[in-house]
């Protein structure tokens, strides 16, 4: 089973505390492990005005999260992702070719 590389951006609740923010994060890590994957690294970005109101809220909290999972982690994933009320938009990319995985690689090595 190979590993792809894969990058997901999800937004916060702005109104969430420190630890309800890690323990979303945590949850996430937790579902890329238990299907054999690898968390390379979390970008946390901080909080930043939406481009349009989502569920009323002007801001939210983006965090990128850099991974290397099977195929079927992703739709476990998203799955996930999808009925966490604290999560207001999220967005999974795929990185193919031998340059896009490079770049990847450098995006994850430069996360603080």
């Amino acid at each position: 089973m190979s590993l792809r590389h894969y990058e997901t951006m999800i937004i916060l609740k702005p109104t969430l505390t420190d630890e309800e923010k890690e323990a979303v994060i945590e949850s996430i890590k937790k579902v890329i492990t238990d299907f054999k994957g690898e968390v390379v690294a979390v970008d946390n970005i901080g909080v930043r005005e939406l481009a349009y109101p989502i569920n009323k809220f002007e801001r939210g909290h983006y965090y990128i999260i850099y991974f290397k999972a099977p195929a079927d982690c992703v739709i476990e994933l998203e799955r996930q992702l999808r009925y966490n009320e604290d999560i207001l938009r999220f967005m999974t990319v795929k990185y193919e070719t031998k340059k896009d995985i490079k770049r990847w690689e450098e995006m994850a090595k430069n996360v603080q």
